[in-house]
């Protein structure tokens, strides 16, 4: 992964009986801002939308998935709206 310029976002586990060191800490901080904003993203779509993807064929999958990203950043883009008129 490094030689093609990529970095890991995977968390790192604390040592066996010792305490986490400073500068891991910060990295999994730094990665669980991402994850949870990716995260709520999933969750929001399998809930609110049903998102559950049986079709046969990849194209219609990627139809299906594409549809409900459509629908998640419409309902969003309404939500900011709404706040933002509020203020």
């Amino acid at each position: 992964m490094e030689k093609e310029g990529f970095v890991s976002k995977v968390h790192r586990k604390k040592p066996h009986f010792k305490p986490m060191p400073r500068h891991i800490q910060r990295s999994n901080a730094g990665k669980s801002v991402i994850r949870s904003r990716v995260e709520h993203v999933f969750a929001d779509q399998k809930s609110q939308t049903g998102l559950f993807v049986r079709t046969v064929g990849i194209t219609r999958a990627t139809m299906r998935i594409g549809l409900a990203n459509i629908v998640y950043n419409m309902r969003r883009f309404l939500f900011l709206e709404r706040l933002n008129a509020g203020t």
